[in-house]
Order: C-alpha cells, then sequence, then structure tokens
C-alpha cells in the first residue's frame, strides 16, 4: 500500500526543501516566538475540528509534517497511526528524535515523500492534514488534489493556514509586524536571511479565504468550511471527500 512511487518522488522535490533544510534547527523555536506561542493553541482548535466530523480517524496523513507538531498535537484524536511525509530530511531527522523521546514511535512514523506526488494508494487515510504547508507547494492545486486522491471516501481534509487580516487597525499592525520586525528576528536567530523573507512573501501570494475555498472545491471537495483565528491572522478549512 505504501511507496506506490517513493523511488521517483524526489525528482518533484520544490525548491524550498533545502531552504527547509537549513532553518530546521530553529524552526520550532522561531514558530513559537515569531507567533508569541499562538501557533499551538491554533493546532488544538485545528485537531478539535477534525473530531468535531470524525472523533476517532483510524489513520491520518500529516503532509508536510517539518518537525511533527500537528501529528503529535493530533495523537488525542486518533486511536489508530499517524503518518507525516515532508520534502525535508533535516526536519524529520527532528521529528523522529521527538516522537523517539516522547517513546512515540508505534504510533507515528516520519517518511521523506513529495506532497505534491504523495507515496500512497488512493483510499487510504480517513484524514489529510496540513498545517503551514499549502503555501509552500509550487502548485497549491495539485497538493490539495494529491490528498483527495490519498483520501477514502467521507475522508476529511483539514487545512490550518496563516491569511491576511482585513479590518483597520488589526491589518496594518500585522502588515507590520510581518514584514518588518518577523524577518529581521528570524534573519537573527536562523542566520537565514532568505528563508524570513520567503514566510511574509508566501503568505502575501497565498489564495487566502474565499479563493482558498474555491481551490479545495475545485480539488474536488465538498461541504468545506472556514473557521478564521486570531482576527484572520490565521484560517481551519475543513472538507469531505464525497
Amino acid at each position: 500500500m505504501k511507496n506506490r512511487n517513493a523511488k521517483t518522488n524526489h525528482n518533484h522535490r520544490t525548491d524550498t526543501g533545502p531552504m527547509f533544510d537549513s532553518i530546521a534547527p530553529h524552526y520550532d523555536f522561531l514558530n513559537h516566538l515569531l507567533s508569541f506561542g499562538i501557533d499551538r493553541s491554533w493546532r488544538k482548535k485545528a485537531i478539535r475540528e477534525i473530531s468535531l466530523i470524525d472523533p476517532h480517524p483510524a489513520k491520518i496523513l500529516d503532509v508536510a509534517t517539518g518537525t511533527g507538531d500537528l501529528a503529535i498535537t493530533a495523537l488525542k484524536l486518533c486511536p489508530g497511526h499517524i503518518t507525516g511525509i515532508d520534502i525535508s530530511k533535516k526536519m524529520l531527522e527532528i521529528g523522529r528524535e521527538k516522537i523517539r523521546k516522547k517513546r512515540l514511535n508505534n504510533r507515528i512514523e516520519f517518511l521523506e515523500c513529495d506532497s505534491q506526488n504523495i507515496c500512497f494508494n488512493e483510499n487510504t487515510f480517513d484524514v489529510a492534514m496540513v498545517a503551514f504547508g499549502v503555501r509552500n507547494f509550487s502548485d497549491p492545486l495539485k497538493g490539495l488534489s494529491e490528498m483527495f486522491r490519498v483520501l477514502k471516501n467521507e475522508g476529511i481534509i483539514m487545512v490550518l493556514e496563516f491569511s491576511k487580516p482585513e479590518r483597520f487597525p488589526f491589518k496594518q499592525i500585522y502588515n507590520f509586524y510581518f514584514l518588518k520586525i518577523l524577518p529581521l528576528i528570524g534573519r537573527i536567530v536562523s542566520k537565514s536571511d532568505h528563508a524570513y523573507r520567503y514566510l511574509p512573501e508566501s503568505v502575501m501570494q497565498f489564495p487566502d479565504n474565499e479563493q482558498f475555498i474555491a481551490l479545495l472545491e475545485e480539488a474536488g471537495f465538498k461541504s468545506v468550511k472556514q473557521k478564521r483565528l486570531t482576527g484572520g491572522v490565521a484560517g481551519i478549512y475543513t472538507g469531505l471527500k464525497l
């Protein structure tokens, strides 16, 4: 069932893999610092949205898992098995060390696999989820369509992603922080100028809110819903494969 195209998926790596490898040692620290720790509560709320649809999904796929924070958060929901995939070897190494220390190796596995060419057969998972990863896809529709493909019938997609607040003065404060302060802190801590210029640029270019709902529907999902978080800074999107 696994490794549908594991031998070839590296040919489809996006150009963000080496960049995320370079910031992997600082990734978790900066996520918590730059979001004032709110990213933890966002993940919990995202998992709660899944549980409202299916309280006990047996098999979950965490796409663009990074260092595995969302997968670990989902353990309380999932009685079965969680698979995290990512193209960054360094991120996955850190994720594997996390689950080793927590003794969760029998519950979570991490695989190097391209989110736009997922190395599993169709109709494999009850849930496909992704946090802060879709905006890094070179082709978001392709990635969402792949998640649709590997889901079972009546399977759930959940996407947690940054969005752009629209109301004054939150919009202005957010833009100043995101475009000026965040890249500066990120550059100082991670020593990567490109990575933390890329982050706000990718968010600003990302099709959020109604545009992203339309993208999910184009990928085939039904009953698509959005829950906005923290004044519109982020959003939780859910949908079904019917």
